[in-house]
């Protein structure tokens, strides 16, 4: 910290992140600035103005961005390829009709509920409602009742998953500023996410059926063409192509617990070996070239090039926004704001993870990015955390999902509308 850094008092450190903040804000919603520049020229402007040495702007700017890529490119990259492999070969419709004739008519939003559960681990909330939607419409028109019905307990689970779990942006790129582990916060995401579905999404939306008889739109009432030559892949590989990454993932987490404990030797290398395959970048890789060697039979090489090219497009824009909220937490460190803002948090007695949540929706409910609430939360609260003392990795994790549930809000009215068949404005 430089001599004008540390002349600077709490408080007028304080001011100068709200400032900041501010001006994101402003120039967000007020300008339309991208969220990536409006995060790059804050990030600077708060820099310089809080004493960062001229020479130390640059690599300061740098070395936040570049660390936090370092954790969530990879990750969300190969997350959306699975994603578009299982798109285009038709596997979520498979995962659908599987699910729906396994539990029955009565039981068809929970099935579809089920369904988007276990393809929107992979696949973004957008992308994957996408996809979904026709299905949705589908099975509705056979069982008939209100659209709600089936419609938001497919919606919820993506909105969970997407919110709660890796490889989503979100929750990779607050617990790469937290330092949270990524596969104990699979576990941990997981055993929030289910219950959160069940009562907010597929109990509502049993709920909302009842209450509100919206029908299917006209268009389509009538009957759709279908391509007789396309060969859908089989359930269980579907399956397999959605749990491996799981497992792997699984397989780390256990044996890490299994060393702790000392059931098996740190200094194995099968062990490690083992442990390594569970990294959830080599997991994801993993199931990436799986799905490739499947699909191959059904595709030609340079169709899936194309496909796994495509699914990077859509997502570039959202990492170069995470890698900017990284480089904004950065220079947060750099500058002793988030010291000065730990420390007053500290004096007020607020728990991290209250402080957390409560800024992660604010800035949500501010500007309604969800990736720009998360990044700038987990670059804010992450100098409270590291002076905070005592923090096991589940607590870690219980952050991670503090910060992504407050920065996930109720899914939007136009997206609502959108589900129930209803024109956008």
């Amino acid at each position: 910290m430089t001599e004008m850094t540390a002349s600077y008092g709490a408080g007028t450190l304080l001011g100068i992140a709200a400032g900041a903040v501010l001006l994101l804000l402003l120039l967000i919603m007020r300008f339309r600035v991208h969220a990536f520049l409006a995060l790059t020229l804050v990030s600077a402007l708060v820099a310089l103005v809080t004493g960062v040495p001229f020479d130390k702007v640059v690599p300061t700017l740098l070395g936040g961005f570049g660390s936090t890529l370092a954790g969530v490119a990879l990750l969300v990259g190969l997350g959306a390829m699975i994603g578009r492999l299982l798109e285009i070969s038709g596997g979520a419709k498979v995962l659908a009709d599987t699910l729906v004739g396994t539990f029955g008519t009565q039981r068809a939003p929970f099935a579809l509920g089920v369904a988007s559960l276990l393809f929107g681990f992979p696949i973004f909330f957008d992308a994957g409602l996408v996809v979904m939607l026709p299905i949705i419409f589908s099975v509705a028109k056979q069982f008939g009742g209100s659209t709600l019905k089936y419609a938001l307990p497919a919606a919820g689970a993506f909105a969970v998953m997407h919110a709660l779990l890796p490889p989503h942006p979100g929750p990779v790129a607050a617990s790469e500023l937290l330092g949270a582990n990524i596969g104990l916060l699979v576990v941990v995401g997981l055993i929030i996410a289910i219950p959160t579905w069940y009562l907010g999404a597929y109990l509502f939306g049993l709920y909302a059926g009842k209450k509100f008889a919206i029908p299917l739109p006209s268009s389509f009432l009538g009957k759709l063409d279908v391509d007789e030559n396309h060969q859908p892949p089989s359930f269980g590989m579907v399956m397999s192509i959605l749990l491996m990454p799981l497992v792997l993932i699984f397989l780390d987490t256990g044996l890490n617990t299994a060393t702790v404990l000392g059931w098996v030797s740190a200094d194995n290398s099968l062990v490690n070996f083992l442990r390594m395959l569970g990294k959830t970048p080599i997991a994801l890789l993993i199931t990436v070239f799986f799905a490739l060697m499947v699909f191959s039979g059904r595709h030609s090489r340079q169709h899936l090039e194309k496909v796994c090219d495509g699914a990077l497009g859509p997502i570039c824009g959202i990492i170069l926004v995470t890698g900017a909220g990284g480089m904004f937490g950065g220079v947060l460190r750099a500058s002793g704001i988030g010291d000065a803002l730990a420390g007053v948090l500290s004096d007020t007695g607020m728990p991290v993870i209250v402080a957390a949540f409560v800024i992660s929706t604010a800035l949500r409910v501010a500007q309604g990015s969800a990736t720009v609430a998360l990044t700038t939360t987990a670059a804010l609260v992450s100098p409270m955390v590291a002076a905070t003392t005592g923090l096991s990795q589940f607590d870690l994790c219980f952050i991670v999902i503090a910060i992504a549930g407050g920065g996930n809000r109720a899914l939007p009215r136009q997206r609502l509308r959108f589900l129930a068949g209803w024109p956008l404005p």
